[in-house]
């Protein structure tokens, strides 16, 4: 009674959570999922849906609530005692859910439900839980079921140490630079890096390879020198070519094995290679669409991301006298170029983005877009400044969220939507379980004494994140296992996020989430507009560095040889579509922790592909838009009736309906037709 793990009365106990606690919950939590998993396979018990979930779904579901607690926490608040409670339990967290998924009684008692007796929304999770016994080795025999059981274990403990090799690779860095080397980087990001060696008990500026320091480095720092140094130390974390001293972090061994294990899982299930079980629960129906999608892609783009490299080159040789220019160099000559052809620069901007302003502005497009409320809220809470809320509509609540933004040592890096419970109506109360998601950033923390300030692309990454927590939040499914973002195809799941973006470029939107963190005044009209124009900036590049990232993913999944360096293969990759040659020292897929570790597996064209799908939805508010200012249609508080009616329709045809049908079919239900990468050309200047 006094493990917070088995508390599931009410939200998490993060507070309380010790690594003391992480085994006795695990032992008994498995414990008893695996009595209920006997219970519902028993000769006797009904081929029931009901009844499985009332006795199944409820124990697996406290299981999994609390194995979500320790992985969230072990991922923002890393520590060695942490790390080694989580290890120790995720052998046994990986067995039971590989027996789980593979039980072939369970599998036939599924099979025997009564499918015209379950709801829409139950056919819908009956239709993928079938599939997913079937890919989890459930129609696997013997010796064949026994290996695919064992590749599931040890997949689980290397995808945890090249996370945990990634994490303390970019936490062991450490740089002291000079102030003769640090000219040109913006204030706010030197304060914090001498306060931080001051901390340490050394002088200078500390810079680290978290990305509230690295990245203005990369941007701003005039020394060629120390973007070299901190570029070299970026691009060969947890690989064979970081430094002697860091060697215990190399992922390469990892990856190798991680890649044959794949290939091996594929084969046991009688496909060619991973890529086509990756594609099974995707939209894409083949790896081979897939890439023809990323050729086209990538042909399209060529042009322009020419001209882009054409145009750094030339004005790195005419202006900055870097008649050579590095790979380390090109961040610094991007944004000089960019200060140079639109009169602005990204420091500029980042003084009228304050944190909470930004989180002010952002509520309230969500509250005026989907009829909702937001308000503070209070939970338990890991680190002091995660912050807590709720979501309502009429005094309903519908679900709440944890944010963390800040970067910090132990912390994971980038920025993430998870899901702490989904929205359930619970078989074994009758009671409505509301949905709780956590919104995870890594910005830099204020300094001077000043609110922490936001680049936009970090602005960016919030609505994106946000858009991710809407589709988990404001869901209307009752069956858990299709409610929010639970059985949405993963190539359609960056659509709301993605969706969401779009806003932060919308002018309506920007001046009631900025304030000059000085004088208070909103961004002005002027500098809006200068935005404005340099918003498909480099956008070539952009979308070809996505599609090199996509292509390697695919083809490493289906036509590489595991056993054969997969450098050979990222270099050919390089070949057929960069613009910009990368060093040979360059390891960037030894931290790849998207497919390494994070799911996305033959996957991570899902952002591209769902892209098309994002900007084809978001073209309808345009298009509304264009209605409203024709018409002028306001109801009684001065909102457009024509803009809150697009905007119930979307929030209706994809975010409540979340995974309890094909995402193509919500996203017709949206749009009345299929997607056009027309829009997507067109928002990225490419048309």
């Amino acid at each position: 009674m006094n493990n917070p793990l088995l508390d599931f009365s009410g939200l998490p106990l993060f507070d309380r959570i010790l690594p003391e606690h992480v085994g006795p919950a695990m032992d008994e939590l498995l414990v008893k999922a695996d009595a209920a998993l006997e219970q519902v396979t028993a000769a006797g018990f009904p081929a029931s849906w009901s009844e499985i979930s009332r006795v199944l779904d409820v124990a697996t579901e406290n299981f999994g609530r609390a194995w979500g607690a320790v992985s969230h926490v072990n991922s923002v608040a890393d520590t060695p005692e942490l790390r080694a409670a989580y290890n120790a339990a995720l052998p046994r967290v990986t067995e039971f859910s590989t027996r789980l998924g593979a039980d072939e009684r369970l599998y036939a008692k599924y099979k025997a439900i009564d499918v015209d007796s379950l709801n829409t929304e139950q056919r819908q999770a009956h239709k993928n839980a079938i599939r997913n016994f079937v890919l989890s080795g459930a129609e696997l025999t013997g010796a064949a079921k026994e290996r695919f059981a064992k590749i599931q274990e040890r997949q689980a403990e290397l995808s945890q140490k090249f996370s945990e090799n990634a994490l303390d690779a970019t936490d062991a860095f450490t740089y002291y630079a000079s102030a003769d080397q640090v000219a040109g980087i913006p204030q706010d990001v030197l304060q914090t890096a001498r306060a931080q060696a001051e901390t340490k008990g050394k002088t200078g500026y500390r810079l680290s390879l978290k990305m509230p320091s690295y990245l203005p480095v990369m941007q701003f720092a005039e020394s060629s020198p120390l973007r070299e140094i901190l570029y070299k130390a970026y691009t060969t974390r947890a690989s064979d070519q970081a430094p002697a001293e860091f060697s215990q972090f190399d992922n390469s061994a990892v990856m190798r094995e991680i890649l044959a294990l794949r290939q091996e899982e594929a084969r046991l299930l009688g496909y060619l290679n991973f890529g086509e079980v990756s594609v099974v629960a995707k939209m894409a129906k083949s790896p081979e669409e897939v890439v023809t999608f990323l050729r086209d892609l990538a042909r399209r783009a060529r042009p322009y991301a020419e001209k882009d490299i054409a145009d750094l080159r030339a004005f790195a040789a005419g202006t900055l006298h870097l008649p050579d220019p590095q790979p380390w160099d090109y961040a610094y000559i991007g944004e000089k170029l960019k200060e140079a052809r639109y009169a602005f620069s990204e420091q500029e901007v980042k003084q009228y983005f304050p944190a909470p302003k930004v989180l002010t502005g952002l509520f309230r497009i969500v509250e005026t877009l989907f009829e909702v409320t937001i308000r503070a809220d209070s939970a338990p809470v890991w680190k002091p400044g995660v912050e807590f809320y709720r979501i309502e509509r009429d005094g309903q609540l519908l679900g709440q969220f944890y944010l963390d933004q800040p970067a910090r040592t132990g912390k994971r890096g980038g920025a993430w939507m998870d899901d702490v419970r989904a929205r359930w109506l619970r078989p074994d109360t009758g009671q409505l379980q509301t949905p709780v998601a956590h919104l995870v950033c890594n910005f830099a923390e204020g300094a001077g004494g000043k609110p922490a300030l936001l680049t936009h692309d970090d602005v960016t990454t919030l609505f994106h994140e946000f858009g991710h927590g809407l589709h988990h939040m404001l869901t209307q499914v009752n069956e858990h296992d299709v409610s929010g973002i639970s059985g949405v195809e993963w190539d359609a799941v960056e659509l709301p996020s993605q969706f969401m973006e779009n806003f932060c470029w919308e002018w309506d939107v920007l001046k009631h989430m900025t304030a000059q963190v000085d004088t208070g005044a909103p961004l002005p009209r002027e500098l809006y507009e200068k935005m404005l124009e340099a918003k498909n900036f480099q956008s070539g590049m952009q979308t070809l560095r996505q599609v090199e990232f996509s292509l390697f993913d695919m083809l490493l999944h289906t036509s590489h040889n595991p056993d054969e360096d997969l450098m050979g293969l990222l270099n050919q990759v390089r070949r057929e579509v960069a613009v910009i040659s990368a060093p040979a020292y360059s390891r960037t897929p030894h931290t790849f922790s998207h497919i390494f570790s994070g799911g996305y597996a033959a996957g991570y064209y899902s952002y591209k592909w769902a892209e098309v799908l994002s900007a084809d939805a978001y073209a309808a508010f345009e298009e509304t838009a264009a209605v409203a200012k024709a018409t002028d249609a306001k109801d009684a508080t001065g909102k457009s009736t024509v803009s809150v009616e697009t905007g119930r329709k979307y929030r209706q045809a994809i975010l409540e309906a979340g995974g309890s049908r094909p995402a193509m079919e919500s996203f017709k239900a949206f749009r009345g037709r299929e997607p056009l990468l027309d829009a997507l050309l067109r928002h990225q200047g490419m048309a």
